[in-house]
C-alpha cells in the first residue's frame, strides 16, 4: 500500500481588496503571488469575484479575467461558481487544482434573501483515484449555519459515494465548535489543535476549516506576517492528508 500527500489550502480572499472608503486598495495582483507561494495542491477559494463594474472602474489595474482564472499558477485548472448576484456584480466560490478536474456543480445553500450561500463540488483525479472537494461559504446568522450544515449533510449523502476519500473547505463562520460536533456526525474531522485565521491583523477565532472524511490528516498550518494580513481579512489555512492507495 502506498501513501500519496496531498497539501490542501482555504483561503476568504475578501475579493481582491481591502480597506475602507478612500483608503480601498487593490490586493488581487498580491494574491497572485500568495496563492503560488502557498504550493498547494487544491486552493479552495472564498468571497471570489468573476467580475464587478464599479471596481472595474474604480482600479485601473483590475484584471481583465475573473479572479479565479487570474489566481491559478500555472499548470493548474480553475473552476468558479457564482454564489451571489450583486447591484455591480457578483462572487462565489473557486477551487484551483493541479489534479485534473473530472466534473463540479454547485449547490445553492441560501438560507434568505439577505446572504447569497453556495457550495462548489469538485471531483478530481489524485493519484489514480477521485477524491471529492467541497468549497463551502457559511451565512453569518447562527441559526442559518445549522440549517446550511443540514443541507450540506444532505447534499453529501446524495451526490458522494460514501467510501470516496472527501474534503470539506471554505469559511464556516462559526465561532465555536457547532460545525465540528455536526459534521463529526457524518465522519467528517478536522485537526485536534485551533489554528486561528481571523481577524487577520490579530487573530483570535478559527473561522475556516478542511474537514476530511477517508484521509489521514497530517499537519495543519497558518501563514503569518504583515505581507498576509494586508491582503485580506481573513489568513489562508493550509492542511495536509494522506492518501492511501
Amino acid at each position: 500500500m502506498s501513501r500519496h500527500i496531498i497539501r490542501v489550502a482555504t483561503y476568504n480572499i475578501h475579493k481582491g481588496v481591502q480597506g475602507i472608503g478612500p483608503l480601498r486598495r487593490l490586493e488581487i495582483h498580491n494574491l497572485v503571488l500568495a496563492v503560488e507561494s502557498l504550493d498547494a495542491d487544491v486552493v479552495c477559494l472564498q468571497e471570489v469575484r468573476q467580475h464587478n463594474r464599479r471596481e472595474a472602474q474604480r482600479f485601473a489595474l483590475w484584471p481583465e479575467q475573473g479572479q479565479a482564472d487570474y489566481l491559478a499558477p500555472q499548470g493548474y485548472e480553475a473552476v468558479y461558481r457564482t454564489n451571489a448576484i450583486t447591484r455591480h456584480g457578483e462572487h462565489g466560490n473557486a477551487l484551483l487544482s493541479r489534479w485534473p478536474v473530472l466534473a463540479h456543480q454547485h449547490e445553492d445553500i441560501s438560507d434568505h434573501r439577505l446572504e447569497q450561500r453556495g457550495v462548489l463540488h469538485v471531483t478530481l483525479a489524485v493519484h489514480g483515484q477521485e477524491v471529492h472537494v467541497l468549497v463551502v461559504h457559511l451565512g453569518l446568522v447562527k441559526a442559518s449555519r445549522v440549517r446550511q450544515v443540514a443541507q450540506l449533510q444532505r447534499f453529501i449523502a446524495r451526490e458522494i459515494p460514501h467510501d470516496a476519500p472527501l474534503l470539506v473547505a471554505g469559511d464556516f463562520n462559526d465561532w465555536g465548535s457547532r460545525v465540528q460536533e455536526t459534521l463529526a456526525q457524518v465522519n467528517l474531522y478536522t485537526f485536534g489543535v485551533s489554528q486561528p485565521t481571523f481577524p487577520s491583523r490579530l487573530p483570535l477565532a478559527q473561522l475556516d476549516y478542511v474537514f476530511a472524511r477517508g484521509l489521514q490528516p497530517l499537519s495543519l498550518t497558518v501563514p503569518h506576517g504583515r505581507i498576509w494580513w494586508r491582503m485580506s481579512d481573513h489568513l489562508p489555512l493550509i492542511a495536509e492528508f494522506a492518501l492511501t492507495d
